[in-house]
């Protein structure tokens, strides 16, 4: 193996950029040769690839976002697209290919390898933190305490205001960053669809609140819930209330993706970027590397991909208890 590429596909997360500088950097030290493609597999299928050095991940790993951009591309999910993308990688000489992304980037990952036979490695890069196989992936920690500081912020005009405020955080179909930032901000309730409350249950508990004299709430909704968006929710709740709460919506959107990323993304990224690097070099191929017990550990991708990443009961438990 004496070339390989590296892109980031899908959304961005904080952290990516420390993982491209791991990769480089440590294929370099390695004596492999790295080129960077940019704007994910649709830079592929054009050939929109360079040659990295170390000089080109340097001043990177505080920054959010990703130097090579990032973009989602319908047509890679096609075999003409994938044929493309071949095509380039041979007539740029590489060997094996890198890829930062979630779900989607994985998916796309492995119909490539099963095709063509690519030497494929993957990097979990998504706030989500929904993907099977390790225990964070890059951009959750510093995701969670972006909406925590938010959390914070929003308490103090909460209280000052008796009011309830429902807080829309990102996840899709993981309640990660709800759940976790719910318990850090002192939420008195957390809505997520792996373990879904009723408008009845959300409108007892803020009833029993309101009647130990307590003037003010926050609730955590994950964007993925199933009765819709925090919005929605609160619509439902004022039908039960009769205007007996002040109550506001805030979502927090995308701010969440990006800024700098905190000292353990960096960290977590590097680790996974240089053992991403090592382990192609040691002939692990279409596998997913992720963290477990603080472990470095390969994960195929379908079962990175098919296999759910359930969020602990205790948890949630916690999250009812220190509501009380």
């Amino acid at each position: 193996m004496n070339r390989i590429a590296i892109l980031t596909s899908g959304s961005d997360a904080p952290g990516m950029n420390a993982c491209i500088r791991a990769v480089v950097r440590g294929a370099l030290y390695h004596g492999i040769e790295v080129m960077g493609i940019r704007r994910g597999y649709g830079g592929l299928i054009r050939g929109d690839i360079f040659s990295m050095t170390s000089h080109s991940v340097s001043n990177i790993i505080q920054r959010g976002g990703t130097i090579l951009k990032s973009a989602h591309c319908p047509e890679f999910m096609t075999v003409e697209g994938r044929q493309k993308a071949y095509e380039q990688l041979m007539n740029h000489g590489i060997d094996a290919l890198i890829v930062i992304g979630g779900n989607g980037t994985f998916e796309g990952a492995l119909h490539f390898y099963e095709e063509f036979g690519v030497p494929i490695m993957g990097i979990p890069g998504t706030i989500d933190n929904d993907l099977f196989g390790t225990d964070y992936t890059i951009g959750y920690d510093t995701a969670v305490n972006t909406a925590l500081k938010a959390i914070d912020r929003i308490r103090d005009t909460a209280d000052s205001h008796e009011r309830i405020f429902l807080i829309e955080v990102m996840g899709r179909d993981s309640g990660y960053i709800a759940v976790q930032s719910g318990i850090a901000g002192g939420a008195e309730m957390v809505v997520i669809s792996e373990d879904p409350l009723s408008t009845q249950e959300l409108v007892d508990t803020l009833k029993q609140g309101f009647n130990r004299s307590k003037s003010s709430s926050i609730i955590i909704v994950a964007e993925g819930e199933t009765k819709g968006t925090a919005a929605t929710l609160a619509d439902q709740i004022r039908k039960q209330v009769d205007d007996k709460f002040d109550m506001r919506v805030t979502a927090l959107g995308h701010v969440q993706r990006g800024g700098t990323p905190s000292a353990y993304d960096r960290i977590l990224a590097s680790r996974l970027g240089l053992g991403a690097l090592e382990g192609l070099l040691d002939g692990t191929i279409n596998v997913m590397v992720g963290i477990i017990n603080n472990q470095l550990v390969y994960t195929p991708l379908r079962e990175a991909i098919d296999r759910s990443k359930p969020i602990k009961n205790e948890l949630l438990r916690m999250v009812n208890i220190l509501s009380v």
